[in-house]
């Protein structure tokens, strides 16, 4: 096994097949081809599904990423600091369901730290992905909600994945909607008063299970449904098509505007709310920074929740 096929499998991977690979690496597509099968024979499995359609990571593959992007970008940071005498800049990356306080918390990170010694990302992202990242060490945390119907599946995804999950903060269910909604003044919402309005909820893609869903009660009938990719448009469709979600309640106003609010919804469903990182990884200063952010948004959980 070399550095070089680590990195041929990394941008396969990336670019989502051979060809497209190939040409951002400047090799030719049967070189490249050769290179990665000599390493899946060597490692007894095959890191790509190749079918008609294209190639896609195989189970195996995926957790043997995970390790290749390590070894990868230590030797990056090898290169960096010995060989061209750079100091490098440590990384910290979060990948989060489409939570508003996630983003805020690593706003605040960021202007704690400052960007002249460090990189950062952030992915907000479909759940299965959020784990995904977490696992191949792409994010050193992650950002997800757990409750009595997924609990047992997530939790066992997690296990398998060599992740865990750490609680923050309980919350109830609440409808989030905008202010010009006829709902918007109400104390507090039943369920059936939504049957008329457009319940919007993030699509997950190809792992688009009950289980994976980020509102509660995704299992429940809904007369209209539209599912969107981003926050940005969920926001436009409350105002445009008086749409709704549901959501743990806590608003960010500074990034999402003032022009929405979040109604109690007549449930007894609760979110448990909480962050996922590798078994037995420590957190960088970084991570603990953006968890202490997070654990303020707790104060904002109303009693009871």
């Amino acid at each position: 096994m070399t550095l070089q096929q680590l990195k041929y499998v990394i941008a396969v991977a990336d670019a989502g097949s051979m060809n497209q690979a190939a040409k951002e690496l400047f090799v030719a597509q049967s070189g490249l081809s050769a290179a990665i099968r000599e390493l899946e024979e060597e490692l007894g499995f095959s890191v790509f599904d190749r079918t008609n359609r294209g190639i896609s990571v195989t189970r195996q593959g995926e957790e043997f990423l995970g390790y290749a992007r390590q070894v990868a970008e230590q030797y990056r940071l090898l290169e960096e600091r010995f060989v061209e005498k750079q100091v490098a800049k440590q990384h910290f990356s979060v990948s989060t369901q489409h939570y508003s306080f996630a983003v805020k918390a690593f706003v605040e990170t960021v202007r704690e730290f400052g960007m002249e010694k460090y990189e950062f990302a952030i992915h907000e992202t479909k759940t299965y992905d959020v784990i995904s990242d977490v696992r191949s060490g792409k994010s050193e945390i992650g950002i997800l909600f757990l409750d009595d119907f997924n609990s047992k599946v997530l939790n066992k995804i997690l296990e398998e994945s060599g992740t865990e999950f750490h609680p923050l903060f309980l919350c109830r269910t609440f409808v989030y909607l905008w202010k010009g909604h006829p709902l918007a003044g109400q104390k507090q919402i039943a369920f059936e008063q939504l049957q008329d309005y457009p319940c919007l909820a993030f699509d997950q893609g190809s792992n688009n299970s009950f289980y994976f869903a980020e509102e509660v009660l995704s299992t429940s009938s809904y007369r209209r449904m539209i599912r969107v990719n981003d926050r940005a448009t969920m926001l436009n469709l409350m105002m445009g098509l008086n749409g709704y979600t549901l959501c743990s309640g806590i608003i960010c106003e500074e990034l999402n505007g003032s022009e929405y609010s979040a109604v109690p919804l007549d449930s007894d469903e609760v979110m448990h709310i909480g962050y996922i990182t590798r078994k037995k990884a420590g957190i960088s200063s970084m991570g603990k920074k953006y968890i202490e952010e997070l654990q303020k948004y707790g104060d904002r959980v109303l009693p009871g929740s």
